[in-house]
């Protein structure tokens, strides 16, 4: 792929030198030949090289230079299957040579194929009917190369400016993409969920079967649900209701279990119509948050709705969004940001998050926070997946076209409290709210 597109950058570059023009690196990198290329690689691409372009587009949206959005968005489509000799070797490895003999049906054809593994449904000789997560081969070894690969694709592109450190962030990326590779620690987080949400009808998750999973398989009972996305032709009762408990949930993980499942690809939601529940699947993601931090995004959130300037100021130099190594005009930038997401709750009792112009708005002030490159830097981990949770949950409501009063369900989780600054003084959060 490398050679493929160097060499239509060469070709093109000659060609547009002859003719007195002195283009950009970017611009040689980013033609619709160059593109082609680039996407008809990727499409056949696992693993961490699927999985980045997955979070860079659902993040990212519309803020991508159109050609890299375009390749983005193909590998948000469905990864290439294995083929069944490879599952079938891999099955080998993991269960032992006549594996099959324990199994009333085995389809070989995959129910869902994404970044890291796919998914069969079987059953079992005494009668389990079970989703079977098999891991492709290789992923874990390929995970820092591709990490390192699309990294560099990024910086051609020129959508990273030059003088940004992203190494750390890189090094966050092959970590959590290392503990999403590894099914054990998956199915560990998968019965933590099922414990904490024990009491609640209004989700589902699968069990977890110790007896076939392992490190690179994950058996959980198959549940028959409809994708969430279905949702958008329900009656506007129903679209509020799911979007209201996906919500709550998000407010629940990070205040009270401060832990999160951070991945909101749509395919992890899916819907029971006949019983009104939600599906919850793929707890690879998982994220513990420390209580500091849980405490700083309550205040945070109770400073909001009192608008108390100085309280939003407080809470986001506790997350660690802005300090005084910021320039004062990013400061006031990221103030702006915050006023305009806030001022839709202070305004009106009910959310519209079907209303685009609200997300139009906050993407203009994006664009022109982007544009002053010089001042970029990078956030704390935490924030970054705690974004791509909240991110990916207003979307769904977005999609879901939910009217929701936020302020109601946010209230009940901005209690009192405190933290300890880094002067040893305490800050007291949330008092007059």
């Amino acid at each position: 792929m490398a050679a493929g597109v160097a060499g239509g950058m060469l070709l093109d570059g000659a060609s547009r030198f002859a003719r007195g023009e002195r283009p950009r690196l970017e611009d040689l990198l980013m033609t619709p030949a160059n593109v082609l290329k680039l996407t008809g690689q990727l499409a056949h691409l696992r693993g961490a090289a699927m999985k980045m372009g997955q979070l860079i587009s659902m993040e990212a949206g519309e803020f991508l230079p159109p050609e890299l959005s375009a390749i983005m968005a193909r590998l948000r489509a469905d990864a290439e299957p294995m083929p069944r000799h490879q599952i079938q070797s891999v099955l080998d490895r993991a269960w032992g040579p006549g594996w099959a003999s324990r199994f009333e049906t085995f389809s070989f054809r995959p129910i869902a194929a994404a970044s890291i593994g796919q998914v069969h449904r079987v059953l079992t000789k005494d009668g389990r009917d079970l989703a079977v997560k098999i891991q492709y081969p290789g992923i874990r070894r390929s995970i820092d190369s591709d990490v390192d690969n699309v990294a560099t694709l990024l910086r051609l592109s020129g959508l990273v400016p030059r003088h940004l450190d992203i190494g750390p962030l890189l090094g966050e990326a092959k970590r959590q993409l290392h503990e999403e590779a590894d099914y054990a620690r998956e199915a560990d987080w998968l019965e933590r969920f099922a414990a904490l949400l024990g009491d609640n009808p209004d989700f589902l998750l699968p069990d977890v079967h110790r007896d076939l999973s392992g490190d690179t398989i994950l058996a959980m009972t198959y549940i028959a649900s409809v994708p969430i996305e279905t949702l958008e032709r329900a009656p506007q009762e129903e679209r509020d209701r799911a979007a209201r408990l996906l919500l709550d949930l998000a407010f629940r993980e990070l205040f009270d279990f401060q832990l999160m499942q951070t991945d909101p690809n749509l395919a992890n939601f899916r819907y029971q119509p006949e019983t009104r529940r939600i599906v919850l699947l793929d707890f690879g993601a998982t994220r513990a948050f420390s209580a500091p931090f849980a405490e700083a995004c309550r205040a945070l959130a109770a400073a909001g709705l009192a608008d108390d300037r100085s309280g939003v100021h407080a809470a986001l130099t506790a997350i660690g969004l802005i300090d005084d190594t910021v320039p004062q005009r990013h400061q006031d930038k990221v103030m702006a940001m915050f006023d305009r997401a806030k001022a839709p709750l202070l305004q009106s009792d009910i959310f519209d998050f079907g209303d685009t112009r609200f997300l139009h708005d906050l993407r203009e002030q994006g664009m022109d926070f982007a544009s002053d490159r010089d001042g970029w830097r990078l956030p704390p981990n935490d924030a970054l997946f705690l974004q791509r949770k909240f991110g990916g949950t207003y979307l769904l409501a977005s999609r879901l076209k939910a009217r929701l009063d936020v302020k109601a369900l946010l209230s009940p989780y901005l209690r009192p409290s405190e933290m300890t600054a880094g002067n040893g003084a305490t800050i007291r959060f949330g008092d007059d709210c």
